[in-house]
């Protein structure tokens, strides 16, 4: 196998192709959906997708910011020429797409201003610091791993939803609702803004800002909305009943579902929650096994 072209095929795949549980969730909401405005706008994201999938056209225009979870076996090992790979593969997959060009010029002060402008090729935009996960991985979406297991995880995550994002500290007081409702209320907010409905909202909630963002990065690749937990089932309903509705157009489908990935947790008086609200191409995510 040549790992630099699988992974470039890999990067076209997440921002290209359409996972089967979400094609399944959408057209439910089609069938289901009373408001014929939302039901017209749920159609012409489908149609979006049929053309994406066809053509090997990125889902949207934000093409997104590549980040990378390796998910290893006991037995397997990750060299430094895997890593290589990895930044190389993505560079050539972003370039092959082509991805909009997003990565800014200058030394650190310049790139925060933009005042040298940007870069013509899409490979240019790195990806951000590569997520380890193994066996002892302690959280709702703890798998499975097999001693043999290499898999690298890409997920392309756009602009919009990181806007409307937020990572903050809950009192918890003891009741596990009231930092699930604390969440759900920051993503009605966050909702009412993102103007790409229907989302996939993800929460990740841990003992760190570093680590409840590591666990909503994973419940991005490893949740699946053919398999939702009560909890997660509990987030869309609640977040559904805003009736903002698909590209803000009123109806049922707010949400297509949600993820929620519980790690560790201190003895404590706070929990640290993160929240994305994800657009409506999210999530875009492709796996490589070695």
């Amino acid at each position: 196998m040549d790992i630099v072209e699988a992974i470039s095929n890999s990067i076209i795949d997440a921002s290209t192709t359409l996972s089967d549980d979400k094609l399944k969730a959408l057209n439910n909401a089609i069938e289901n959906e009373e408001n014929k405005n939302a039901k017209w706008a749920l159609s012409q994201i489908l149609e979006n997708y049929k053309v994406a999938q066809k053509t090997r056209f990125p889902l949207c225009d934000d093409t997104g910011i590549p980040h990378v979870i390796i998910e290893v076996g006991s037995q397997r090992e990750i060299s430094g020429e895997l890593l290589n790979q990895i930044h190389e593969g993505i560079a050539l997959g972003l370039n092959n797409l082509p991805a909009r060009p997003m990565a800014v010029k200058g030394s650190e002060i310049e790139r925060i201003e933009q005042s040298k402008g940007l870069y013509e090729q899409p490979g240019m935009l790195k990806p951000s610091s590569i997520l380890i996960d193994t066996v002892n991985d302690e959280s709702t979406y703890k798998r499975d791993v097999s001693p043999d297991t290499l898999n690298i995880h890409f997920i392309l995550e756009g602009g919009g939803p990181e806007i409307r994002a937020k990572t903050y500290r809950v009192y918890h007081k003891r009741s596990f609702s009231n930092v699930i409702d604390t969440a759900v209320e920051w993503l009605k907010e966050s909702l009412k803004m993102l103007g790409c409905t229907p989302s996939i909202p993800s929460i990740g909630i841990g003992r760190t800002h570093y680590e409840a963002n590591a666990l909503l990065l994973k419940s991005i690749a490893y949740g699946n909305l053919d398999n939702q937990s009560d909890v997660e089932k509990y987030v869309a309903c609640e977040l559904n009943k805003t009736g903002i509705g698909p590209m803000g157009f009123g109806g049922n489908a707010t949400v297509l579902g949600s993820y929620v990935n519980i790690g560790n947790q201190r003895a404590s008086g706070v929990r640290i929650v993160a929240v994305r609200p994800s657009c409506f191409v999210e999530p875009r995510v492709a796996t490589l096994k070695l």
